[in-house]
């Protein structure tokens, strides 16, 4: 299976810097060669226009630019109406949105995101043709007190029971909630250990479980990346402040061909 990275911006960015650092890893893709890997970069609501069509102009440009792909970080579980701040996956489909995070852990934690509502943003991504990238993940508590495997089996178990039929074509994402932006990350043994455990969840949900990209999205780094790349069950990365540094995002996207 070929590897996803996929960078994580949250909220950064600004016209210039934008510009400046989409040209840096496309140029850098370009000078790599063809990659098998694939790319793509979640930016903030407000810059996917901006994004859209650096992506286009570099493509054309035969700057890998094609070899790039467009994500958002969030979702509407409403397809439209009286829903002031929210954007839908019709909006976000017609800017050339492939992916779309639902349910990072900064959404369950400072939104209020249940495991009920993540599941209904999968649905609406699925519905409008973009793959939604799954969070799951536990706090430091719950991994303390044992209850990792509980945890992250319950948070896609709930999007599995509604996506049931289309499973096959989401991607998740484990992020160990106590190693984002903290320095810290798990072991290669202790992610592949989870990242197992949600394969093997995977397994009994859908009969192509091999279409499902599994992520680590604890704090890797252009210096961790190769390690947890190598390990069996992880199938690419959700990058978020190495996303923000072209040589560091692509050191990353080499470590996974």
């Amino acid at each position: 299976m070929s590897k996803l990275i996929a960078g994580n911006w949250k909220m950064n960015g600004s016209l210039a810097a934008n510009q400046a650092l989409v040209e840096a890893i496309a140029t850098g893709l370009a000078a790599a060669g063809p990659t098998k890997c694939a790319v793509a970069l979640c930016a903030p609501a407000l810059y996917l226009d901006q994004i859209s069509r650096q992506i286009k102009a570099l493509a054309q440009q035969n700057i890998a630019g094609a070899a790039i792909d467009l994500g958002a970080q969030d979702i509407s579980v409403h397809a439209s109406g009286a829903y002031t701040g929210e954007v839908s996956g019709a909006m976000l489909k017609e800017f050339g949105v492939r992916y779309a995070i639902v349910g990072h852990s900064e959404r369950r934690q400072y939104h209020g995101e249940s495991d009920a509502v993540v599941s209904l943003k999968a649905k609406a991504a699925l519905a409008h043709g973009i793959t939604p990238i799954v969070c799951v993940g536990e706090t430091l508590e719950q991994r303390e007190a044992g209850k990792t495997e509980e945890v992250v089996k319950r948070q896609l178990a709930a999007v599995i029971h509604d996506n049931g039929h289309c499973i096959s074509e989401i991607v998740v994402a484990y992020e160990p909630v106590w190693a984002i932006g903290t320095g810290k990350t798990a072991t290669p043994e202790m992610a592949q250990a989870v990242h197992a455990v949600l394969r093997a969840q995977l397994k009994a949900a859908t009969a192509h479980p091999e279409r499902v990209k599994i992520l680590y999205g604890g704090s890797m780094n252009a210096a961790n990346a190769a390690e947890l790349l190598a390990q069996g069950d992880i199938d690419g990365g959700l990058i978020g402040g190495a996303s923000l540094k072209a040589p560091d995002f692509l050191k990353i996207i080499a470590a996974a061909q």
